[in-house]
């Protein structure tokens, strides 16, 4: 049995749990999927975990904006106890809408290395309507940092996951977007095909993300929000182009790619570094 225990959250419309379970497990991680109002009334206690998800869909319809009713609601009831999770070491990743309710409970960018209420509850950032006017469903090519602290993206390099959002535009003002290229908080960009820049440019970039971001993460890497779906990419064969790939490898005498997807490769990434902690 792991000795990693992941929380995943669900109810009130987010409907990516199954999956992101599952890409957990895949993981090497112990799974569970625990709804929002479990931990809110105390049946279910954060301490028993050492990561927590906040996953994809559409957490109380978007009402308000993408992530705010349920950031609010989190943030009112257990921003204490999310606070302590981190400050004990603990990791915190949110992918799509699990993203837009991190920045609107300030724990991103989080640009001080101490978490606590007092500096993490002002919004600087926000994920706002696509600028192609409509819900983008496609699979996009990134870049990673390496500079970045990120804990879950060490050793990635180039690669390709699925998005699927109507409010994914990063947006902020001059000044913060600068810190956070500065600090290496910037950990994720949406490139062309060849790996270069998209310069902000459809469909390269699916929303208009300024300098194209698509995922930062705090101070100390441990909390990481993206908005492409890295459990959408659990196993190769996932990949809209894998028949055409997997017969060129053929014809090269090559065999299929195996073992862990850059998906998946994510969520090992968070497991191993507290197994090695």
């Amino acid at each position: 049995m792991s000795d990693i225990n992941v929380v995943v959250l669900t109810g009130y419309g987010l409907n990516c749990d199954h999956e992101t379970a599952y890409g957990f497990e895949l993981a090497g991680a112990k799974s569970h999927r625990i709804h929002i109002n479990s931990l809110i009334d105390g049946s279910v206690a954060l301490d028993d975990f050492q990561i927590l998800v906040f996953g994809g869909g559409f957490s109380w319809g978007d009402d308000h904006g993408a992530g705010v009713i349920q950031a609010l609601r989190m943030r009112t009831n257990i921003g204490e106890q999310i606070h302590a999770f981190v400050t004990r070491g603990n990791l915190i990743i949110g992918i799509c809408n699990g993203f837009q309710t991190l920045v609107n409970m300030g724990l991103l960018p989080g640009f001080e290395t101490a978490v606590s209420a007092e500096n993490s509850v002002r919004q600087s950032v926000a994920l706002t309507f696509n600028d192609c006017g409509n819900f983008r469903d496609a699979w996009v090519k990134m870049k990673t940092r390496p500079e970045s602290p990120c804990i879950f993206t060490r050793g990635l390099g180039d690669l390709e996951l699925p998005v699927r959002h109507g409010e994914g535009k990063f947006i902020t003002d001059a000044k913060t977007v600068e810190r956070l290229f500065d600090k290496n908080q910037v950990v994720l960009q949406y490139t062309r095909s060849d790996g270069s820049a998209a310069n902000e440019e459809f469909p390269f970039n699916p929303n208009g993300s300024m300098r194209d971001i698509a995922g930062i993460c705090d101070a100390t890497g441990r909390v990481f929000g993206l908005m492409p779906h890295p459990e959408g990419y659990n196993h190769w064969t996932n990949h809209p182009d894998w028949t055409r790939r997997k017969e060129m490898l053929i014809r090269r005498g090559e065999q299929p790619p195996k073992g862990l997807t850059p998906g998946i490769q994510i969520f090992r990434n968070a497991v191993d570094y507290l197994r090695e902690r």
